[in-house]
């Protein structure tokens, strides 16, 4: 079919949009199946039981590959069109300015006799232009896209070469990719499509869902997939310091009675909406409990303002006033402008538009307010410090890298505390599902829990997660029970999750070699071989060989694998110290991600060889090696 493109009326999506946010509280861009009720009473198009169950159930079987129940706003938005009159959908899609609307590029959908429409928001686009061209405007090697205009598709073709999304990946996540590793001059198609990989797998490693985009689709400039990309990268960076551990003057947020353990499992979304009450009841005025609805008419944003703006208390501190000339100007639309003005004088008039404010566009106005958090907490921590130290501690490296792994997969709800979110076994019976332990879903309880006996419904699911691993997953999960899981005993709860990644770790290799089993002994003995044929003087003997910690097996490896990738004046290979080592290991792994291994293991894994760690990437290069021979 060809790409025609059509527009949707803005309120009608608007509508729906806000409606699937309200559901969507995490901001995962799906609803399970579950919810769904709930969704289509919000949309105003309340259904039986039943119906909604028929429609779950013809979803699922047409769209959902991996049958985890989850629903994204495209499908919802393709159901209600089937769903309603073809009079109502003809005015649903009538053509109006596009300007005012959300382009959609239709496309055709099994769900869907007349094909579904990936829609994206102009608004976004503009919001992520004006976002990447202020971050990377100093960037050098980006002068030749910067700065990209808001009002065409510029920023599609920009994103094209792979450069922008690198350097924006190391934007949010410094140090992620190697700068070394990034192609800049005299570009081709093939060294456009490394770079391209480089920037998919280290995105995934940074926990992007990345399971439907590939480096053609960005290539191409395909919209909802750039953007949603885009806002993935762009929400890690806006939501790296919103954790108690990197900010601990987040404790001032604690409510009366509560324990700081609580506050502690509150995802990035949920602080910075108790952030805002904090500074808005400081302000005398009344709570918001959605970045959508509440914050419409500006005004809570022009008490945040007032509250968070320096008062000139330090003697290197300016003070900056905050005008409310516009606060009580009767127009929505100018009122928001006039608060907006405000917001450029703490530098801070980034992703909304007055238009974005008055719509209620969630998405950005919470991108709005993280970036003013970042800008201008204005908390202090508390003096009397009678909390326990222990729980700010932050997560080890291995906590993140397994967090990340799960939310490159795509789980839902998004996975913002390891231990807390593990609580009830949903995500690990979506990992059960993704590495083929077959879930019988009829037996999982599923939110929302009642108040009254919730816990032993999540007890119940933790029990049987632990079940499935032992009988048919075939773990070993020596002295494991339920209520480990479900109380987040990090040790236990560690060695599961591990086993679940080492699992679908080894089932892509043996998927590659035609589903042979694969184990230690096959990886390392396919390593010393490769490393053999290429007459490299590398080998190793375990996950545990000393070695490793040079990251020169790994390097050499590369080499055999795709001749040419590594650059040998990158890499040290005599009288290394620490720093050296940790070079070579930054290379290795950026240059691995390049020529298109998922690796999710950081630098440190290779430097102070974590057997685990060096597993999956040496796992993950055999997976590279065996597809390059196919």
């Amino acid at each position: 079919m060809e790409n025609n493109i059509t527009t949707i009326s803005r309120e009608e999506l608007e509508e729906l949009r806000e409606a699937f946010s309200k559901i969507d509280i995490d901001n995962s861009g799906y609803v399970s199946d579950y919810e769904l009720q709930d969704l289509f009473k919000e949309a105003s198009l309340p259904l039986p039981g039943y119906k909604v169950r028929e429609i779950a159930e013809k979803i699922i079987a047409v769209t959902d590959s991996n049958k985890d129940g989850r629903i994204n706003f495209e499908e919802f938005v393709s159901i209600i069109q089937e769903l309603k009159s073809k009079d109502v959908s003809k005015s649903f899609r009538k053509s109006i300015n596009k300007k005012q609307g959300i382009t959609a590029i239709g496309g055709t959908s099994a769900i869907s006799s007349e094909g579904t429409q990936h829609s994206y928001s102009e608004e976004e686009k503009v919001a992520f232009v004006n976002w990447i061209n202020k971050a990377l405007q100093d960037d050098p090697d980006c002068k030749h896209l910067l700065p990209m205009n808001p009002s065409d598709a510029s920023l599609f073709k920009s994103l094209a070469d792979g450069i922008l999304l690198c350097k924006m990946i190391n934007f949010s996540q410094p140090d992620t990719i190697d700068e070394r590793a990034i192609n800049k001059k005299k570009l081709t198609p093939f060294t456009v499509s490394e770079n391209l990989n480089l920037a998919l797998n280290s995105a995934s490693a940074i926990g992007c869902t990345v399971v439907n985009i590939g480096s053609q689709d960005l290539q191409e400039g395909k919209p909802h997939l750039v953007l949603g990309l885009l806002w993935q990268i762009i929400k890690v960076g806006l939501f790296a310091d919103i954790e108690i551990s990197r900010n601990e003057a987040l404790i001032a947020l604690l409510n009366e009675g509560e324990e700081l353990d609580q506050l502690m499992k509150l995802s990035p979304e949920e602080l910075l909406l108790r952030w805002v009450n904090y500074h808005l009841a400081n302000a005398g005025w009344q709570k918001i409990s959605n970045f959508s609805q509440d914050i419409k008419d500006s005004r809570a944003y022009y008490h945040l303002l007032n509250q968070i703006a320096p008062k000139g208390d330090d003697p290197d501190e300016l003070s900056i006033k905050i005008d409310f000339s516009g606060f009580h100007d009767k127009n929505d639309l100018r009122r928001a402008e006039y608060m907006l003005q405000q917001a450029d004088k703490l530098g801070c008039r980034q992703f909304v538009t007055p238009a974005d404010v008055v719509a209620g566009n969630p998405k950005l106005n919470l991108a709005f307010v993280a970036n003013l958090f970042n800008t201008y907490p204005a908390l202090h921590k508390p003096d009397n410090s009678s909390y326990d130290l222990n729980l700010l501690e932050g997560e080890s490296n291995e906590e993140r890298t397994f967090r990340n792994w799960m939310n490159s997969l795509g789980v839902s709800p998004y996975v913002n505390h390891l231990y807390s979110d593990l609580c009830d076994a949903l995500i690990i019976f979506q990992l059960y599902d993704m590495t083929r332990v077959p879930v019988d879903w009829n037996h999982v309880n599923k939110p929302p829990y009642p108040l009254l006996g919730g816990n032993m419904k999540k007890i119940e699911n933790c029990n049987y997660a632990v079940e499935l691993g032992k009988t048919k997953a075939k773990f070993s999960l020596v002295g494991i029970a339920g209520h480990d899981l479900n109380e987040g005993n990090p040790t236990l709860t560690l060695a599961l999750v591990w086993q679940l990644m080492r699992r679908y770790t080894l089932n892509v290799l043996s998927d590659l070699g035609e589903g042979e089993k694969v184990n230690d002994e096959i990886i390392i003995k396919w390593v010393n071989q490769t490393l053999a044929k290429a007459n490299k003087k590398t080998s190793i003997t375990s996950f545990k060989d000393k070695s490793i910690s040079s990251s020169l097996p790994v390097l050499d490896l590369i080499d055999a694998i795709a001749p040419k990738a590594v650059r040998p004046e990158m890499v040290k290979r005599e009288d290394l110290s620490y720093e050296d080592k940790l070079n070579n290991a930054k290379y290795a792994i950026s240059v691995a991600r390049k020529i298109g291994a998922r690796i999710y293991a950081l630098p440190d894994d290779l430097v102070e060889v974590k057997p685990k760690m060096v597993m999956t990437v040496f796992a993950c290069l055999m997976g590279r090696g065996l597809n390059k021979v196919k």
